[in-house]
C-alpha cells in the first residue's frame, strides 16, 4: 500500500465507493426520472469500477449500492418527512439542491435501516460524499440533519458510553 491509500482508508473502500455511487444514481433518478432497473443496469455496467469520460470510478460493492438505490426507493415516502423536520424551517426537502436531496436520502436511509453500521460511521460517509459536489456550508448542513436523524433513529447509540 502506498503512502496516499494509507491517508485514504474511508475513501478507498468499496462501501465508500457504493455510497458515492448511490448518491449519483439518485441523483439521476431525480432529475432525469429514471427508474429504478434501468438506474441500477446502467451504473452496473458503465460505472462502478469503470471508466468514463476518463475519470476512473474504484470499485464498489455492488450489493451495498443496490440497497441503498433500492431502499431509497423503498422508503422515500417514509424517510422524506423525517428529513423535512430535521431541515431549518422554511426548506423543505424539495426546495433543496437535488445532489443534497440525493445525500440526505441516502444516509437517511442508511441511518433508518442499516443498524449494521455504526451511525458515526454513516454520518461521516455521507458528509465526505456531500464534500465531493457541494461547499463546505452545505457540507454542514448534511451533517446537522443526519446528527438529528441519528439521534432520532439510533439514539442508544449516543446515550451509552
Amino acid at each position: 500500500m502506498d503512502s496516499a491509500q494509507a491517508n485514504e482508508p474511508r475513501k478507498a473502500n468499496k462501501r465508500g465507493a457504493a455510497r458515492l455511487a448511490a448518491v449519483q444514481a439518485l441523483y439521476q433518478m431525480d432529475l432525469a426520472g429514471t427508474g429504478l432497473n434501468e438506474i441500477l443496469a446502467e451504473f452496473e455496467k458503465h460505472w462502478l469500477g469503470g471508466e468514463v469520460e476518463g475519470a476512473q470510478y474504484r470499485p464498489a460493492e455492488l450489493a451495498y449500492f443496490r440497497d441503498i438505490v433500492g431502499g431509497v426507493v423503498r422508503e422515500q415516502t417514509t424517510l422524506d418527512p423525517k428529513i423535512d423536520a430535521a431541515l431549518a424551517r422554511g426548506w423543505p426537502l424539495r426546495r433543496i439542491e437535488t445532489i443534497l436531496r440525493a445525500v440526505l436520502r441516502a444516509g437517511a436511509y442508511e441511518l433508518a435501516c442499516r443498524s449494521d453500521v455504526p451511525a458515526r460511521v454513516v454520518m461521516a460517509e455521507y458528509v465526505d460524499v456531500a464534500a465531493a459536489f457541494v461547499d463546505q456550508e452545505e457540507t454542514g448542513m448534511v451533517n446537522a440533519v443526519l446528527d438529528q436523524l441519528a439521534h432520532q433513529l439510533r439514539a442508544a447509540e449516543f446515550t451509552s458510553g
